[in-house]
């Protein structure tokens, strides 16, 4: 209990004297509540000793400041282990007390043993129990990025522990920090295995280290480039075009093969690895293979290098048989097909193309597709071969007879045949009579009645049609056909029933910017013209109007008719005029005067219908 506490006793005391003895009036010193609370000891009352003076704790540590044991906190120092638990791990920094540190924070050593010197920071000289507290795990990475950033800035070598894979290449722990290493980092050459390098202890160099985001990148590859490049400084120097050389087969793409040449990399293309043609590179060569190889050519501070491996062996073309000559037949394999033709591999690098126009006597326009696929064994002529330009044209369709050899005889004009519809055009359909004997049948040859806009609305492809033979020209191989010949011409009989001035049946089938199509009464259709359509009673005929009409133009050699309507009623008109007049005249000489009016009015009525 504190002084001012025993004084405050000792007055309540006395005051409660005071009042049982009313008789001695001693005096007593009042006081002040506020006073005695501001003033009261509450660090004394609760903890039974005084505060200490933090000015005079101040002074007491600065004059320790130097002296054996001293540390001072957020400092890293080197500590040794004393003693071992279970779970802890006693060090001794040479100071007042020893420090406690988790056996966790040494899971990357498990050799830990008594005697072991480590590195500690000191967390706290003393917690509120007066226990010194050590980090062992801070102060690794403290002195780790010291460390790795004085490896980065004098390029010295680090030895780092590969953890573990993640995405684009691995983890390694570089003085307890973890940093990436990525895939393209680990070698000189790609790496299609990573799992080989977990947990392996290998020398990488610091290339990159992010202050901000505490990211630090290594790379093992930059060491080997470094023990490389005074080979590869020799290499280059002694390079020569047409200089065979040993490599490895490093990596391989779509396009090309690269090839390690003991540090220097060149690339195989694709049309120099094998005199056939290849659709891969791996169907020649695979990764790691050993091979021997030719320097094509190469840039002037030969940084690229061009390669050939095919150049090491004969042309093929070299190889082939001296007695093959044109017009034999020869057996290949088809390898390339384009829109234009197919390209035969008569032999191991020697190729002859197939022209679509050779593949059959058929002159539609058909792509090699429609005859041949990749990979398919086929039989072919030879037309035409250059040894010297390495070329080489086949046929397919020499093979088989000729069919215009004997067209006059198969097919002599007047003859009738029936045909497969095979393309069309807007002025007309060509016919195929039978495999490479084609014909043309022009629109105008293909009704005798009907107006054919486009072919297409009278056949269809694959149709089967009906034709006979018009012209024959064998030198070109041209066959002019026609179908409506297959019938008899309407227009010899339509001559003689629609002759001029006659009067038919018919229906308007449409109407065009200058008249309508009429259709008669036996399906023959007329023009009616846009001034011969008016009717009797006012207007003009429309599209199904039935209505006589009268033949103005009948041409049997363009097969055209003209029609009129209103030249039907006007000859009716004029026709009852003239019959009209003739009675006048006759009647002329005993007319009476009634007979005369009644004459003048038929007359005004006939005028006035007139027009």
């Amino acid at each position: 209990m504190s002084e001012e506490t025993t004084n405050m006793d000792e007055q309540v005391e006395a005051q409660s004297t005071e009042t049982a003895t009313p008789e001695v009036k001693p005096a007593v010193k009042q006081v002040n509540p506020q006073e005695f609370l501001a003033n009261f000891d509450w660090h004394k009352y609760e903890q039974g000793i005084e505060a200490i003076d933090e000015q005079k704790l101040k002074e007491f540590e600065d004059a320790l400041v130097g002296t054996i044991g001293f540390v001072n906190e957020n400092e890293v120092i080197e500590g040794i282990v004393m003693r071992m638990t279970d779970r802890e791990a006693i060090i001794d920094i040479n100071s007042k007390s020893e420090g406690v540190i988790t056996l966790n924070e040494f899971r990357y050593n498990p050799h830990l043993k008594v005697g072991d010197k480590v590195e500690v920071l000191v967390d706290k000289r003393e917690d509120s129990y007066g226990q010194l507290v050590l980090s062992h795990k801070k102060a690794r990475v403290i002195k780790a990025w010291d460390r790795v950033i004085h490896a980065h800035d004098n390029g010295e070598i680090v030895n780092g522990f590969v953890k573990c894979r993640t995405r684009g290449g691995m983890i390694v722990d570089v003085f307890g920090i973890e940093a990436f290493l990525p895939g393209s980092q680990i070698d000189v050459k790609p790496i299609r295995d990573y799992d080989q390098y977990v947990e392996k202890t290998m020398e990488f160099k610091v290339v990159k280290i992010n202050h901000e985001f505490k990211n630090v990148v290594v790379s093992h590859k930059a060491l080997i480039e470094a023990d490389i490049e005074s080979q590869k400084k020799e290499i280059i120097g002694q390079l020569e075009k047409g200089q065979v050389l040993e490599g490895v087969v490093k990596n391989i793409t779509s396009y090309g093969v690269f090839i390690d040449l003991g540090g220097v990399d060149g690339l195989i293309h694709i049309t120099d690895l094998s005199w056939s043609r290849i659709n891969h590179p791996s169907e020649v060569l695979e990764l790691d293979q050993k091979l021997n190889v030719v320097i094509l050519d190469f840039d002037d501070e030969k940084t690229r290098i061009q390669l050939g491996l095919k150049q090491l062996q004969a042309h093929p073309w070299d190889a082939l048989d001296a007695n093959i000559a044109v017009g034999d037949k020869v057996k290949g394999k088809v390898v390339v097909i384009a829109d234009y033709g197919a390209f035969i591999e008569v032999a191991n690098g020697v190729e002859g193309l197939i022209h679509v126009s050779e593949m059959s006597w058929s002159t539609h326009l058909r792509s090699a597709q429609d005859f041949v696929k990749v990979g398919d064994d086929v039989e072919a002529v030879i037309l035409t071969l250059d040894r010297e330009g390495r070329k080489m044209s086949l046929g397919m369709k020499q093979l088989h007879p000729d069919p215009w050899s004997n067209i006059a005889e198969k097919y002599p004009v007047g003859s009738t045949h029936t045909g497969t519809v095979r393309n069309y055009t807007n002025f007309g359909v060509f016919v195929e009579l039978e495999e490479g004997i084609d014909g043309l049948v022009y629109i105008s040859d293909l009704s005798w009645t009907e107006k054919i806009k486009h072919p297409s609305d009278f056949v269809k492809i694959a149709d089967k049609l009906e034709v006979q033979v018009l012209e024959l020209d064998v030198e070109g191989r041209k066959l002019n056909l026609g179908h409506k010949h297959t019938e008899d011409n309407p227009w010899e009989a339509h001559e003689n029933t629609y002759t001029v001035d006659s009067v038919h049946e018919g229906t308007v089938k449409e109407k065009t910017d200058k008249g309508a199509i009429v259709i008669l009464g036996d399906g023959i259709e007329a023009f009616l013209p846009g001034r011969q359509m008016e009717k009797e009673e006012g207007g003009k005929l429309g599209k199904g109007d039935k209505a006589t009409f009268k033949v103005l133009e009948f041409n049997k050699e363009y097969r055209r008719i003209v029609v009129s309507h209103t030249a039907v009623y006007k000859e009716q008109e004029e026709k009852n005029v003239k019959v009209a007049n003739q009675k006048a005249e006759t009647a002329s000489e005993k007319t009476t005067l009634g007979d005369i009016s009644d004459l003048a009015d038929l007359k005004k009525k006939m005028d006035a219908k007139k027009k």
